[in-house]
């Protein structure tokens, strides 16, 4: 991969409806599912790396320690905009598929700005048909990790 840009100057995303917040985003284990996205979105120019991560001070929503702290983010951000006379963003498309999440985009990274020494976020979502018929196992469920501290990524390789 010479030639190409460090990880140190790779650019977070920024999006307001980042599933993760801000970050540097990555499908955990699963390169195929990476691709498919990749594709969709950049077409026939459509590129992965694979990367080694070091999850660090990692801000796991898979941990209910961690989860039980996006209420009162999520409390702070709602009092703030009433006072402002704003509302908050709401997520956009289905609950439990994709869509833009602007409210969980916006909490998280109020929450991780009143608690900055993570390095990472962890999250496990639900998205796609079921596999089976009834079956609660859905065909596109993944984790993403964003990573927000680029010292997390110790390497990278060309997933085969």
């Amino acid at each position: 991969m010479s030639g190409e840009r460090p990880i140190n100057a790779w650019p977070p995303s920024r999006n307001p409806y980042d599933w993760l917040g801000s970050g540097i985003y990555f499908w955990e284990h699963d390169p195929g599912r990476a691709m498919k996205w990749a594709q969709q979105r950049y077409g026939s120019s459509a590129a992965i790396v694979g990367a080694i991560i070091q999850l660090g001070r990692c801000f796991d929503l898979l941990d209910v320690d961690f989860t039980s702290k996006l209420l009162p983010a999520y409390e702070q951000e709602k009092q703030e905009a009433d006072v402002a006379g704003r509302r908050l963003p709401t997520n956009r498309g289905r609950d439990d598929d994709v869509g833009g999440r602007y409210l969980d985009c916006r909490v998280i990274n109020a929450c991780l700005q009143a608690l900055p020494s993570f390095q990472v976020v962890r999250g496990a979502f639900r998205e796609g048909e079921p596999a089976f018929p009834s079956g609660q196992i859905f065909r596109e469920s993944h984790i993403q990790i964003a990573v927000r501290d680029p010292r997390c990524i110790l390497g990278v390789f060309r997933p085969t």
